[in-house]
C-alpha cells in the first residue's frame, strides 16, 4: 500500500524536489491530451497531481489514470515542483503540484448520486441525509466536524483547569416526570419494566454534588422525544454542569469565563460583559424569553390607550380577566409594535398574512395603522384602525415615539397568548424588514455575537392542555432566595401568588436563541415537598418517583447549582447555520428518522417475545 507521508493540504514551496506519497479521493479529473490532472482530496485540503508520459511514467499507469473519475480512491507517490502554468490562488497547495511516478487504485466508485464538490447543484437535504458518508465529505461539512472536535477539546481544557470533575452518567435510566416526552427502553430480565433514557443528567449531577464531587462537568448525550425543529433534535448533545457552595451569582460569573475564554479561543472574538434582563422585561419589551437584540424593535403595553377607542376587538379584549392583576397570564391586554420604515416596505399583502401567522399562536389577529403625510401634507393615520385611533394620535404618537414613515401593529388577546404572538410576530417583522444580520456578520447593534442574561423567571406556569402548574425550568429548580418563605408559606390554590414566586433560574440568550440554562437547585426538603404538592404530585407519587434524591437531600445536601449548554447550538453559532442537522454528524429527520440507516425499523417477533412486549400497531385501511 503506498501510506501517504503528506495530507493533501500540506505541500508548499519548501516541498519542491522532494517524493512524498499522497492518499484521497479524486476530487476533479481535467485530460489535456498528452497531460492529465487530477486535484486529489482529503479532509485536509486539494493538490494537483499531474501524469506526464515524459516524466517516465508508463503506459499501462497512463491508462490507468485516464479511467479514473470523481470520488474513486488512489494513492500516489511522486515528485513536487512549482506548479507549470502558474500558481492557483484559490488553493493553499496552489503554488506546487505533485508528479505522479507510482499510482494505486484503492476503490473505484460506482456512479455517486451527487459530488461533494459541487456547490452549484447542491441536492436536497433527504438525498445528502440518505447518503451521508458521502455529504460529509464536502468541505463545509469537513470543517463543521473539526470545529465541534476543537469546541469540545476548548470546553474540557477550561473545565478541567477550573477544578470540574468529568464523570459519566447513566444513559439506561429512571422515568422521571422532567418536562418533555421519554424515550422507554423495555427491560428483558424485569418483564413489564422499562428503563428511560436520560432528558438529561438532572437527578445525578445532585446527586453528584451531594456525594462530595463539588464541581462536575459532562459533554453528554441527552434524549427527548418530542417534535424536532430547526435548532431540534430527539438526541442532542450538552455541556452539563454543576457546583457546590455556590449561590446564583456564583455560577454565572463562571459560565461568563467560560463564554468569554471559549468565544475567544475559537474565534478570536472578545466577549464584553454580558448584560442582564428580567424575564418580565424580555416578554414586556420583546415578547420572548430569549429576545434577538440585535434589532431595535420593540413591543409596548397599550393596554389604556386602547381602551379609550371604540374599536370591538381592543374592548372585548380588555374584558378578558379585567379584574385580575397586571401581568396574569389571563388578564386582557393589547400590545403594540412600531416599525420603523415600515409604510414603505410592509406592504398590504404581507401584513394581512400578520393576522393568519398570529393565529397559530392562538390570538385573533394584527391590527394595522401607518403614520404617514396624508393628501394635505399632514400627518396622519392610516389604513386599517386609524379611524379608531385618529382622535388618540397624539397620544399614540408619544407612546410609541412615531416618526412619519412607520407601521404600527397591533395584537389583543389574554396576556400569554397576546405577548407570545407579538413576540413571534416580532421577528417575523424582522425577517420582512431585512432587519437579522447575517451570521457573522458586523453591525445590527451588538456585533456577531450579542449575549444576554435573562434571569428571574417565574417558577411556575400553567400548562395550556392540562391547566396544572408545570415548573417552567424544572421541578428542582429553588425559588429565588429572597422568595424561599414567600413560595412554603403560599396557599396552593392562590393562582395570583403562585404566579408571583419568582425562580433562581438562568439563561444565557445568544442573538435570540437560548445556549444556556440553569438554575439553583433545592437542597431544602419543605421547599421540594412544596413544589411536588403544587405539582400534583402526592408525598407517595413523589417518593415513588425521586425516593433516591430525596433521601440523598435528607443526608446532608450542599447548596448546590448548575447549568448546561445546548452544545449543538454552540456549534450552529460558531458555523452560521440556521440547522441543526448541518452540525451532527448523523441526524434524524423532522420525524426522528436516520435516512441513512433506515431507523427506526420493525422489531422481529423473536425479538418482541424476549422484551414480554406486543405491538398494537396496524397499518391504515387502503382507500
Amino acid at each position: 500500500m503506498l501510506r501517504r507521508t503528506h495530507t493533501c493540504g500540506e505541500l508548499r514551496e519548501f516541498h519542491v524536489g522532494q517524493t512524498v506519497t499522497l492518499n484521497g479521493w479524486v476530487n476533479s479529473y481535467r485530460d489535456h491530451g498528452n497531460l492529465i490532472f487530477i486535484d486529489l482530496r482529503d479532509r485536509f485540503g486539494l493538490t494537483q497531481l499531474v501524469f506526464d508520459p515524459d516524466n517516465g511514467i508508463l503506459a499501462d499507469m497512463m491508462a490507468q489514470a485516464d479511467k479514473l473519475r470523481n470520488e474513486d480512491v488512489i494513492g500516489v507517490e511522486g515528485r513536487v515542483r512549482v506548479r507549470i502554468g502558474g500558481e492557483n490562488p484559490k488553493l493553499e497547495t496552489g503554488k506546487v503540484e505533485l508528479v505522479v511516478t507510482k499510482l494505486e487504485i484503492f476503490n473505484k466508485t460506482d456512479n455517486p448520486p451527487f459530488l461533494p464538490d459541487d456547490l452549484t447543484k447542491l441536492p436536497n437535504e433527504e438525498l445528502r441525509l440518505t447518503h451521508r458518508y458521502i455529504d460529509l465529505r464536502r468541505p463545509k461539512m469537513q470543517q463543521i466536524l473539526q470545529t465541534r472536535s476543537r469546541a469540545l477539546m476548548t470546553t474540557r481544557e477550561f473545565f478541567h483547569s477550573n477544578g470540574f470533575l468529568e464523570v459519566e452518567t447513566p444513559v439506561l435510566y429512571k422515568s422521571t416526570p422532567e418536562g418533555a416526552r421519554e424515550f422507554l427502553v423495555p427491560c428483558r430480565n424485569v418483564p413489564g419494566t422499562f428503563y428511560a433514557l436520560p432528558q438529561s443528567p438532572q437527578l445525578f449531577k445532585q446527586i453528584l454534588m451531594v456525594s462530595g464531587a463539588d464541581r462536575y462537568m459532562q459533554i453528554c448525550r441527552c434524549f427527548r422525544d418530542e417534535d424536532p425543529r430547526a435548532d431540534r433534535q430527539p438526541e442532542f448533545t450538552q455541556i452539563d454542569l454543576e457546583m457546590s457552595f455556590v449561590r446564583r451569582e456564583h455560577v454565572m460569573e463562571m459560565m461568563e469565563s467560560f463564554v468569554r475564554s471559549f468565544w475567544k479561543s475559537m474565534c478570536g472574538y472578545d466577549v464584553p460583559t454580558i448584560q442582564r434582563m428580567t424575564y418580565r422585561d424580555a416578554m414586556e419589551t420583546y415578547g420572548i424569553d430569549r429576545p434577538d437584540t440585535r434589532y431595535d424593535l420593540r413591543t409596548t403595553d397599550l393596554s389604556d390607550l386602547a381602551a379609550r377607542t371604540d374599536f370591538k376587538v381592543f374592548k372585548d379584549a380588555l374584558a378578558k380577566g379585567a379584574d385580575r392583576p397586571r401581568f396574569n397570564s389571563k388578564r386582557g391586554v393589547v400590545k403594540a409594535m412600531r416599525v420603523p420604515g415600515g409604510a414603505d416596505k410592509l406592504t398590504r399583502k404581507i401584513t394581512d398574512g400578520y393576522s393568519d401567522f398570529v393565529k397559530t399562536f392562538g390570538a385573533g389577529g394584527v391590527a394595522v395603522t401607518k403614520y404617514i403625510k396624508n393628501d394635505k401634507g399632514e400627518l396622519a393615520l392610516d389604513t386599517g384602525v386609524a379611524k379608531f385611533l385618529e382622535p388618540l394620535k397624539a397620544d399614540l404618537v408619544a407612546a410609541l415615539g412615531l416618526e412619519p414613515g412607520d407601521t404600527v401593529l397591533f395584537v389583543a388577546d389574554a396576556y400569554s397568548v397576546a405577548t407570545k404572538a407579538i413576540g413571534e410576530l416580532r421577528q417575523q417583522v424582522a425577517r420582512d424588514m431585512g432587519l437579522i444580520p447575517k451570521p457573522g456578520a458586523e453591525g445590527g447593534g451588538g456585533g456577531p455575537w450579542n449575549f444576554l442574561w435573562v434571569i428571574d423567571f417565574p417558577m411556575f406556569e400553567r400548562n395550556k392542555d392540562t391547566g396544572k402548574w408545570v415548573a417552567m425550568h424544572h421541578p428542582f429548580t429553588a425559588p429565588r432566595d429572597d422568595q424561599r418563605d414567600q413560595f412554603v408559606n403560599a396557599d396552593v390554590d392562590d393562582e395570583v401568588a403562585i404566579e408571583s414566586i419568582v425562580s433562581a433560574g438562568y439563561d444565557i440568550v445568544l442573538n435570540g436563541s437560548e445556549i444556556a440554562g440553569g438554575s439553583v437547585r433545592i437542597h431544602d426538603k419543605a421547599v421540594q415537598s412544596k413544589v411536588f404538592q403544587l405539582l400534583g404530585l402526592t408525598p407517595e407519587q413523589a417518593k415513588e418517583k425521586f425516593s433516591f434524591l430525596l433521601e440523598a437531600l435528607s443526608f446532608g445536601a450542599p447548596p448546590h447549582a448548575g447549568i448546561a449548554f445546548g452544545f449543538d447550538r454552540l456549534i450552529m453559532h460558531l458555523c452560521g447555520t440556521d440547522n441543526i442537522r448541518d452540525v451532527i454528524a448523523f441526524p434524524k429527520t423532522q420525524i426522528g428518522a436516520d435516512l441513512m440507516t433506515k431507523a427506526p425499523s420493525q422489531a422481529t417477533d423473536a425479538q418482541l417475545k424476549d422484551l414480554h412486549i406486543k405491538s398494537t400497531w396496524e397499518p391504515p385501511a387502503k382507500a
